[in-house]
């Protein structure tokens, strides 16, 4: 695969599951061998009914999904993040916003949560749709347990 221009960086969603933890791990071998970036990124997005959640004192959605970011980074890496790793936050739904991260990437990584039995013969679907869809390869890593 050439990565020319732009397209040196693997964008990876991160979700902070076991899956998306990996997907991390394998994106920056993937990134190293190649010469690229990693942009480890997490979507995020103000829910329904924004302000019955507010009034509930439930909110910082941008915050909470930065720490699971970070502590996805952070567990993918330890302490010390890879030089060739970089992390980015983007308002909007998982689906749509990973697609459209993808049209400037050189690939996209997604993790896959394994449902086990007949379940987990079927793909999620923010996989699915990153594979249906991106504008790039897409690469999809199980979780380890899986």
């Amino acid at each position: 695969m050439t990565t020319t221009g732009d397209r040196n960086t693997i964008v990876v969603g991160v979700d902070g599951s076991e899956a998306s933890v990996e997907a991390l791990r394998q994106a920056e071998k993937l990134a190293t061998a190649m010469g690229a970036q990693v942009d480890a990124t997490a979507c995020w997005e103000y829910p329904l009914n924004y302000a019955g959640y507010v009034a509930s004192g439930i909110d910082r959605f941008q915050e909470g999904a930065a720490a699971v970011l970070n502590n996805s980074v952070e567990k993918a890496f330890g302490p010390e993040k890879p030089a060739n790793v970089t992390t980015r936050l983007l308002q909007g739904p998982i689906r749509p916003t990973l697609i459209d991260a993808s049209k400037d990437a050189a690939m996209l990584v997604v993790g896959r949560r394994g449902h086990g039995g007949f379940g987990g013969l079927l793909l999620g679907s923010v996989s699915s749709a990153c594979i249906a869809y991106a504008k790039c390869p897409v690469l999809v890593v199980h979780s380890p347990q899986a």
